[in-house]
């Protein structure tokens, strides 16, 4: 018997599909410490979702051994799914009934006594904040208050290891930190041992262990500083002009010597090689550059990309641009009902800008983003996108932007080039005009390997390629991104943002919404909504400039954020 909660030895899980075998845990051995959070982090494929569905005993192991709390899980899942908690990405909630009927239904399957019931439920509604929301359909919660009762319902019985499969996609920063602020208190207050997968590389961080998997393997496992201790005095923050960052961005991610180049607000974020080249230590010494502590994510980028040819994706360039406002809004207003959810909303974005529309849930920056795309029908206002009145041209301004929503719009049966020729037809284009659109996809988009291949099947990151270059079939003038990243890795994110960054190069305009504060980080300005208006308007270092305080002066984007949504909260 051993304290450790988990232990996994040799473990091999494959999946036959598609006419080939998948190897999805390739010889996985680790072990859990007891009473601490432990990240499990990696790219799409790296097998994370699979080794917990093992540990809860929902998919059986090829070979190897899981021993959950002292229990063979092999032997006895049963058992084991008796002492544990599992919350998967989708958790089962039932929309139409109540929280309090959610919380007894699962209750019910987890043969919680009825006596036991009410002191566990105020003890969860006390940690969740939802208290004053029990007798609420489920359906009618904020993402974030849904992500809280799922995790409530998990917890109805409290188990000594909980499982946590990305629990925080798709969430905005607020809820993020709430989300935590929960497991830690269940760590702290009831003992208890957490796995918790995540895409957002801050939250690993936070961990008191990471595991790194790639390509079913465990490439490493100890503190969050093991993988960035490594990168001292080899990180660096570049400052230039803020109308050159994205061109000086592309040039240093091409510069021998440098394993990662991303942009930091006005800034550049540098991580150098161990031996990089006599030229590259130069520009290191110049003024400009100054050593930053190494984070996390510079560990984690730089271990999943060592042994590796650095290939830069082909730059995705459209033709001719719109000059000008590209997008010019003036008291936009949208009503349902005696409810208004985007008051009086003004702001103008220049043609190849990129701007971020950021807010919490339930903001109205979703709202705010169909009416631009021409979904939605505008209450009161003024909207003009590519110089065209969107409330008497609406068809004429949707042939030239381009949308991506958040699911990605894809059919999932039909093949990769399928779907571009559906939407190559759907924007006007015929014979040799949609051919030539179609093979630009297959080749800018790096897709020519799955151009048979059924959309359904592809991994996330492929999904989000195709999903891109169907919105970019028409060459469209401005490109509308709904939370285009959220689930995906970190590496595929990097990926999707060098091809934006060649778009907005190119003059395309871009405008985003997204709950990665690092990829606010990106944009050329942002707003920052709240409860339907605009909070804050500018460049990032001017919305982290608003939020700085003497006990925090030089404030995160995420910490610049929640600090703006409570004051407004607080007024």
């Amino acid at each position: 018997m051993t304290d450790s909660p988990l232990l996994i030895d040799r473990l091999t899980k494959s999946f036959q599909g598609g006419g080939r075998r998948v190897t999805a845990l390739d010889g996985v051995s680790v072990s859990l410490a007891a009473g601490v959070v432990t990240g499990l982090i990696g790219p799409d494929g790296a097998g994370k979702t699979t080794l917990m569905r093992v540990v809860a005993g929902l998919l059986i192991a090829d070979a190897g051994r899981v021993e959950v709390l002292g229990v063979d899980v092999a032997a006895e899942p049963l058992a084991v799914q008796s002492r544990i908690g599992y919350m998967p990405q989708r958790f089962g909630l039932y929309e139409d009934l109540s929280v309090r009927e959610n919380l007894d239904l699962y209750a019910d399957l987890q043969g919680v006594p009825a006596a036991a019931r009410a002191e566990r439920y105020q003890r969860l509604m006390e940690m969740t904040g939802l208290g004053d929301f029990m007798a609420r359909l489920a359906g009618q919660l904020s993402g974030g208050m849904k992500q809280k009762l799922g995790l409530a319902c998990t917890l109805v019985k409290p188990p000594r290891l909980l499982l946590l499969d990305e629990p925080t996609v798709g969430v905005d920063p607020v809820s993020r930190r709430e989300l935590w602020s929960i497991v830690y208190r269940l760590v702290e207050e009831e003992g208890m041992s957490v796995l918790l997968s995540t895409a957002y590389l801050d939250e690993a961080e936070r961990c008191a262990e990471v595991i790194l998997m790639h390509q079913g393997r465990v490439i490493d496992q100890g503190p969050p500083r093991r993988f960035s201790e490594p990168l001292r005095g080899r990180a660096f923050q570049v400052s230039v002009p803020a109308e050159e960052r994205r061109s000086r961005q592309a040039q240093l991610s091409r510069t021998p010597g440098v394993l990662d180049a991303v942009l930091q607000g006005d800034s550049i974020r540098v991580v150098l090689d161990r031996e990089p080249p006599a030229e590259t230590r130069r520009l290191a010494e110049s003024s400009a550059w100054r050593s930053v502590e190494p984070r996390f994510e510079d560990g984690f980028v730089t271990l999943l990309n060592a042994g590796q040819e650095r290939v830069e994706p082909p730059h995705v360039t459209l033709g001719s641009r719109f000059t000008g406002a590209a997008i010019e809004v003036e008291d936009l207003t949208r009503s349902f009902g005696d409810f208004v959810a985007v008051k009086r909303s003004s702001f103008t974005v220049q043609s190849g800008e990129v701007f971020g529309l950021l807010g919490a849930n339930g903001a109205g920056k979703t709202t705010t983003f169909r009416m631009l795309c021409g979904l939605l029908p505008v209450s009161s206002g003024q909207v003009r996108v590519a110089g065209v009145d969107l409330r008497h041209a609406a068809a004429k301004a949707r042939g030239r932007i381009g949308y991506m929503s958040q699911k990605f719009s894809l059919y999932a049966n039909l093949s990769v080039r399928q779907n571009l020729d559906f939407f190559a037809r759907a924007y006007g284009l015929r014979g040799r005009a949609a051919g030539a659109r179609i093979r630009w996809a297959l080749e800018a988009f790096e897709l020519e390997t799955f151009e048979t291949t059924e959309s359904g099947t592809l991994p996330l990151g492929y999904k989000q390629r195709l999903a891109m270059a169907a919105a970019l079939m028409h060459e469209p003038d401005i490109l509308f991104l709904d939370e285009p990243t959220s689930g995906v890795d970190p590496l595929a994110r990097r990926e999707f943002w060098g091809r934006i960054n060649a778009l907005a190069e190119s003059g395309v305009t871009v405008l985003v919404t997204t709950h990665f504060m690092e990829e606010a980080e990106y944009c050329d300005r942002l707003a920052i909504m709240s409860a339907g208006e605009i909070l804050a308007l500018g460049t990032p270092m001017e919305i982290k400039a608003r939020a700085a305080t003497a006990e925090q002066p030089h404030p995160e984007m995420e910490d610049a954020f929640i600090a703006l949504i409570q004051q407004r909260g607080s007024d």
